[in-house]
């Protein structure tokens, strides 16, 4: 019987088990073993890319679990653990493992990141992960080691400035570069603009984004209002489109810089496009420097982001922002002008813009701090074209101010709302399953910057482009015109133009050769009305004029010169190299011109003092040769206006022959004539045939103009 029962009793047992076994199988299908036994399967190799970042006076970690062990880890049965070990004075590697470590427990299985901070500075330090079971059995990585850094001093300050600098000079050659890889893109999209402000908002908009650089499209665009080639209302669409297009900036930093390591691939970028620098092909090279500072541009923002200091509760720049941040409105108003003194300091919003992101992904500074010097850099920016337009006319100066305008009414608006638009923005951000940017999560508050960026300026566009005409009006009240003369389009300080790409630099020197051409055709005119002018005075007024203009004509080929010269120091292709060498020459032959009526209105001069007389016949066979000039005059002037693929030669053969066959008559009457002249009549002639031969010389450089424009040279 008690066998009998013992039989009983061992095989319920054994149910009992299989019961139990079947239910733990089917509760952890997925795991290989059950929790107990996990420990014993994981290794220290299983607690992989241990990466410690130095700070000052800490050191930032970063680790992953190996996907193999995953699934047999659970937040409730496993913990990760921290244990470091200042090991400054160690000097054999044999006795780290015996050094006195410090324990950091119950950080969840969730993270991949921590920092340890009030290390100490200039301190090395050993540290190991640990993965932790709640039996207590626990799980080391192998041990790493790093040096914190140095205390934040005057040396850190100059890393600090090195590592923006970095970022600026990436963006610059970034920006030059892709403008000569597309600045004929960039050419064709500012000819397309019209009267339509919105399409100069998305033609601003998307040279911006192409070139990454707003400053550079702003001093273009005040460069292009200066010399005539846009309107007030036209600039102030570009302008509004490049505020938008700039934002693109911010979420490079935003995606590239914080939520994704690309430092790791900056040399495998610049050793991608270093090759490419050495083909002949321009394009090829200039999207590889493109390349080039697309990679310092990160790498900078990758230095920028170590060099900022972890600051402690007790800092003085934490304290001053707890000093301010409960005084409403004066927080936000401080940390907008600090935001627009800053940019005006570095003259680049998008290299404040990452500053500022790194200062809150750091924890420097708040999210609402953040976004206030975010709003400043907006008001910031606008110092560039303001001293860009100081050396233009007055219609530079107003273009510029209509950008300064914009950016300070919408701020003005934005900051009686600031609190409210936070918190739109904050609401936003979690409906994308973000976190609250006003959170301790930086992530989400650097995102949260990038977001107020863009939403701000395309809803400040949306709202003030219907008020354009109200902002020109309100620019023309406060930069007052300084007469006629600054109000006539012109190109004073041509040399000075900071554009870069020579593709958009040719269109100024067209502008300045068609108001040269225009200049020679005036001093045909006077030089015209001087041969039939018998008044002194107006005599005297004409040949000053002449004077005049002969030396306007001679400083402007000078200036022209000096600038295409400069333009030809950066990598040409073989079209604009063409381009380049027919404005020299046709800057030549219009100065030519121009020498040539000066010579013309001296001899007349001279024909008036000496009381030599022309024939009726003679005025009116100068008079003829005159006209026909004239037609050769409106020729080329059309032509230096046009397109250069839409010019053809026809019609200024046509007017050059016309000239020629005019002359050839007009000296076979002359030589024929000469045995029956007198003494002064002899002078006369002498003079007469001066000037129709004059005449035809000036005719030659007109063709010449002509077929420079079209390569012909």
């Amino acid at each position: 019987m008690h066998q009998l029962l013992s039989k009983c009793l061992l095989i319920l047992f054994l149910c009992l088990l299989g019961v139990e076994s079947f239910a733990y199988g089917q509760n952890n299908a997925n795991a290989d073993v059950p929790p107990e036994a996990a420990a014993k399967l994981i290794t220290k190799k299983d607690i992989r890319n241990v990466n410690l970042h130095p700070q000052a006076e800490g050191i930032s970690l970063s680790w992953f679990l190996a996907y193999s062990i995953l699934p047999k880890v659970s937040s409730e049965d496993y913990t990760i653990s921290i244990a470091y070990a200042d090991v400054s004075t160690v000097t054999n590697e044999l006795l780290i493992e015996k050094s006195k470590w410090k324990i950091i427990q119950g950080i969840s299985i969730d993270s991949t990141n921590y920092t340890i901070k009030d290390i100490g500075t200039d301190k090395t330090i050993a540290l190991k992960i640990g993965l932790v079971s709640k039996e207590n059995e626990i799980v080391w990585s192998e041990i790493v080691c790093e040096k914190t850094n140095p205390s934040w001093g005057i040396f850190s300050l100059f890393v600090l400035i090195g590592s923006l600098g970095l970022f600026l000079y990436g963006m610059k050659i970034m920006s030059e570069s892709i403008q000569q890889a597309a600045g004929s893109k960039m050419r064709s999209l500012l000819e397309s603009i019209t009267s339509n402000r919105v399409k100069g908002v998305f033609t601003g908009m998307g040279i911006t984004s192409i070139i990454q650089s707003s400053s550079v499209t702003t001093v273009m665009t005040v460069s292009f209002v200066n010399a005539g080639l846009l309107t007030l209302s036209q600039s102030a669409g570009v302008m509004m489109g490049a505020n938008i297009g700039t934002t693109v900036t911010a979420w490079f930093v935003n995606l590239l810089g914080f939520q994704v390591n690309i430092s790791s691939y900056v040399l495998v970028l610049i050793g991608i496009a270093i090759p490419f620098i050495f083909l002949s092909k321009t394009k090829l090279k200039s999207w590889a420097n493109a390349l080039i500072g697309f990679a310092l541009l990160f790498l900078g923002l990758e230095f920028l982001k170590e060099s900022v200091p972890v600051l402690s509760e007790n800092s003085p720049f934490v304290q001053f922002f707890v000093a301010y941040k409960d005084i409403p409105f004066f927080n936000t108003i401080l940390f907008v002008l600090f935001g627009a003194v800053l940019t005006m300091i570095i003259q680049s919003s998008s290299a404040a813009m990452a500053l500022t992101m790194t200062l809150v992904a750091s924890g420097a500074m708040p999210f609402e701090a953040g976004a206030a010097m975010v709003l400043g850099e907006n008001i910031g920016t606008t110092i560039t074209a303001e001293i860009a337009a100081t050396i233009g006319n007055v219609h530079a100066k107003r273009s510029a101010r209509i950008h300064s305008l914009f950016n300070l009414i919408g701020v003005s608006w934005m900051l009686l709302i600031f609190n409210y638009y936070l918190d739109g923005i904050a609401w936003s951000l979690q409906l994308f399953g973000l976190n609250d940017p006003f959170s301790e999560n930086e992530l989400s508050a650097v995102t949260g910057l990038a977001l107020l960026h863009t939403s701000f300026n395309i809803i400040n566009c949306l709202i003030l482009i219907w008020f354009v005409p109200q902002l020109i009006a309100l620019a023309s009240k406060t930069v007052k015109s300084r007469g006629a003369k600054d109000e006539k389009f012109h190109l004073d300080y041509i040399g000075s133009s900071i554009i870069t790409t020579p593709d958009l630099s040719i269109l100024e020197v067209k502008k300045e050769l068609v108001k040269f051409g225009n200049m020679t055709f005036k001093m045909s005119n006077f030089t015209k009305a001087l041969l039939f002018e018998k008044n002194e005075l107006e005599i005297k007024k004409l040949l000053d004029r002449i004077t005049k203009y002969e030396d306007i004509t001679d400083k402007l080929e000078v200036e022209i010169a000096n600038y295409l010269n400069k333009v030809s120091e950066g990598e040409l292709s073989e079209e604009i190299a063409s381009r380049i060498r027919g404005m020299n020459s046709i800057a030549n032959d219009l100065e030519r011109i121009g020498d040539i009526f000066y010579q013309m209105s001296k001899a007349l001069e001279h024909k008036h003092s000496e009381k030599f007389w022309f024939t009726p016949e003679q005025r009116n066979n100068l008079g003829e040769m005159f006209e026909l000039v004239d037609v050769a005059f409106n020729v080329m002037n059309a032509n230096l206006s046009s397109h250069r693929e839409s010019v053809v030669l026809d019609d200024a053969k046509k007017a050059e022959k016309q000239i020629n066959e005019k002359r050839n008559e007009l000296r076979n009457e002359y030589l024929s004539g000469l045995s029956d002249s007198s003494t002064s009549n002899f002078r006369a002639g002498i003079i007469y045939n001066d000037l129709f031969a004059s005449l035809e010389k000036v005719g030659d450089h007109i063709i010449n103009v002509t077929e420079a424009i079209v390569g012909e040279i």
